[in-house]
């Protein structure tokens, strides 16, 4: 009998939910960056092992919304945790628990969705720190598993899989079994292109970018990638390109690295940077730029 279940993966920003999600799948399919608010949309990822099919849902980092597209985010969170079978908590070995764990635990617990709490970044820290998390957190709730980890190096990832066995249903699987993420092409790339705006650029700039993809044409032998890059100001257009377009050549160069590895093509990107003020707070942008709430 086949199983599978709905996972998702919450935590506060930057805590290594996309890291893990790549970990668990073996592949890169959600951007990672180790400046916070990363994600922006739900990342579907999927697992199939044997008789058992994981769908995991990567959300964007619980915060308090400061515009339209933190409103977004946060829906985006709200959606995916409640169609869920169970959930993974990620959280800082480092970090104290925040009013965010606290509410999100009382949200879990009130739905009686079963949390597997992973404490990650335990390579960062001492074993009494890592100690003192798990004493922390289990006042909050009866946890399925806790399981200390370091996503980024590959430490206890498979843990997190047998133990997210154990909470798949008997069912159909829901997806083809070589089937990876079910995110459009489209969105893949330019979330590979805004991955290195973000490897690229200072802290605020990259919060103030989208990547549009207006053009993907796709043959045999070759990908044409014609992407839009916008951001707020006329100051952050001549940051993106550079001098003599250096900055810009760089992102190019580095996605399409990563988007002929993970096509297995030849890829052709051609990029453009435009402004659009205040684009964060825009409903009508935020729809055109992909940012819909279905």
């Amino acid at each position: 009998m086949t199983k599978t279940g709905f996972i998702a993966i919450v935590g506060r920003p930057n805590v290594g939910k996309s890291t893990l999600l790549n970990a668990l799948l073996g592949e890169k399919i959600s951007i990672v960056s180790n400046k916070p608010q990363t994600t922006r949309n739900r990342i579907t990822g999927i697992l199939t092992e044997g008789e058992n099919q994981f769908v995991f849902l990567d959300t964007p980092g619980m915060l308090s919304p400061k515009n339209k597209l933190g409103d977004y985010m946060v829906k985006t969170i709200n959606s995916a945790i409640g169609e869920v079978d169970a959930a993974i908590l990620v959280v800082d070995a480092a970090k104290p628990v925040s009013e965010v764990e606290t509410s999100m635990l009382k949200r879990f617990n009130k739905q009686e969705i079963p949390v597997i709490l992973a404490i990650n970044k335990t390579d960062t820290v001492n074993a009494n720190k890592v100690a003192d998390c798990i004493m922390a957190y289990s006042t909050l709730c009866d946890f399925a598993a806790v399981i200390p980890m370091a996503a980024v190096k590959g430490e206890g990832v498979s843990i997190v899989t047998d133990e997210a066995a154990k909470l798949l249903h008997e069912s159909d699987w829901f997806f083809p079994e070589d089937m990876l993420t079910d995110q459009p092409e489209r969105m893949l790339a330019a979330e590979i292109i805004r991955e290195k705006l973000l490897r690229t650029l200072n802290d605020e700039i990259p919060h103030g970018t989208a990547v549009v993809i207006e053009a993907f044409e796709e043959k045999k032998t070759i990908i044409k990638i014609r992407a839009e890059i916008f951001c707020e100001k006329d100051s952050h257009k001549g940051i993106i390109i550079g001098k003599g377009g250096a900055a810009l050549k760089k992102v190019g160069t580095w996605a399409r690295e990563d988007m002929e590895a993970f096509f297995g093509v030849q890829v052709h990107l051609d990029l453009w940077v435009k402004v659009k003020e205040n684009w964060r707070d825009n409903a009508g942008l935020l729809n055109s730029f992909g940012f819909t709430e279905e």
